[in-house]
């Protein structure tokens, strides 16, 4: 598999493939999770899986367009992604409307609504990955790695967590681990944001009785399996009748109203009961390719940008997935975080689908006949020197710092 990646374009058509088919699959298991409920709101079972179908072909066309961005652009792109960010996560305590009891969303047109904490995770990236870039000389250098990336990162962990998304606010601030993680900050620093990040999801889940129900319940869900253990319970249940190869694509006997929120945050157990062990096995294989592909990316770059932002943006998707698959097997509390590219949504689905073509320019780049900087385009250095850059220690040398 090693010899294979390092191939011309194998990253970009392994991760195209495997967005695509978590992408279609998505779109299935929508159509079937989402049916019993659509009647009831709409009187038809195809209607939020049409909608679903209408973000997810949004979300491709962006996706294309993506890819044939340069690094240059999603540098441009850093801070006026991060304003925009500030100006709608504000936005959503002045306008926002309150669902499930969190107050994260925008009313846009008729039935469409934006939540743009989503959001705010692609500009996160863009905008941390182009600081600690040009930051690449004073990396250890503790006064210039955290100011203003601490502030400005606790500023929009601060605006999510006022509108009761503890779920996102937490995978935000894991996202910006990632991506100093893969910028080289010293090890002593994780340990002392961890220690603090623990610190506060203990006071946050004091604080709030529904999160200590969730946190007893994550802990002995047969405690009260008719109360605060229902939703775990039934995914549990979902996933234990669907055997090795599922009663079917259709025939899920949950998402008649036993399973709460099947189509969204659950879809996860109405996979492995329409599909069984092999359908669920499946979804996680192809995370694996996109954490692999990822993987290779971040080592092969040799532009420090391009590095930086596929590691928030692998971390992103991977963290995303585990937490929400953890949460539907009991072995993470419940975060009300949906699963990447399969759950509904378009809040969730579009930045995911833009993301995806980011890093498939970057493996362009990667695999094509010409590296890119992000200060400039070399069109001389032939391919052998390009292939000796992805050695030992190729992904870790800054090259090209703006």
């Amino acid at each position: 598999m090693d010899r294979v990646s390092r191939h011309p374009m194998v990253l970009y058509y392994l991760l195209l493939g495997a967005a695509l088919a978590l992408l279609l699959l998505g779109l299935l298991m929508v159509l079937s999770a989402s049916s019993v409920l659509s009647i009831r709101q709409f009187g038809s079972p195809y209607t939020l899986a049409q909608r679903q179908g209408l973000f997810a072909v949004a979300g491709v066309v962006l996706m294309l367009i993506a890819t044939r961005l340069p690094i240059v652009w999603w540098r441009r792109m850093a801070w006026p992604s991060l304003i925009a960010a500030f100006a709608l996560l504000g936005a959503v305590l002045v306008i926002g409307v309150e669902v499930s009891g969190q107050r994260n969303w925008i009313d846009i047109i008729g039935p469409f609504r934006l939540q743009p904490s989503e959001f705010a995770k692609l500009a996160i990236i863009l905008w941390s990955a182009d600081l600690l870039t040009r930051k690449q000389a004073t990396i250890n250098r503790w006064s210039h790695l955290l100011v203003p990336l601490l502030p400005v990162t606790g500023l929009i962990l601060l605006l999510v967590l006022l509108e009761g998304d503890v779920g996102n606010t937490l995978l935000l601030a894991i996202i910006v681990g990632g991506v100093l993680f893969a910028a080289g900050a010293p090890l002593r620093l994780f340990a002392v944001l961890g220690a603090v990040g623990l610190l506060a999801i203990a006071a946050l889940t004091i604080a709030a009785p529904y999160r200590m129900s969730r946190f007893t319940s994550w802990l002995d869900p047969g405690a009260d399996r008719l109360g605060d253990g229902w939703q775990v319970t039934q995914g549990q249940y979902a996933l234990g009748t669907g055997g090795w190869w599922g009663v079917g694509l259709g025939a899920s006997r949950e998402k008649w109203g036993s399973l709460p929120e099947a189509h969204t945050d659950f879809i996860f157990p109405v996979i492995g009961e329409e599909l069984g062990l092999i359908g669920t096995l499946t979804v996680l294989v192809i995370f694996g390719v996109i954490a692999f592909v990822t993987f290779r990316i971040v080592q092969s770059a040799t532009d420090p940008f391009m590095r930086l932002a596929a590691a928030g943006i692998g971390t992103w998707i991977i963290v995303q997935a585990v937490v929400n698959i953890g949460a539907v097997l009991s072995l993470l509390p419940i975060a009300g975080i949906p699963l990447p590219f399969v759950s509904y949504g378009g809040s969730s689905l579009i930045p995911l689908l833009i993301a995806i073509g980011m890093l498939l320019s970057f493996a362009r780049t990667i695999g094509g006949p010409v590296a890119t900087s992000s200060r400039s385009v070399d069109t001389s250095r032939p391919a052998p020197a390009r292939q000796s850059s992805r050695g030992k220690g190729a992904g870790r040398t800054p090259q090209g710092v703006a």
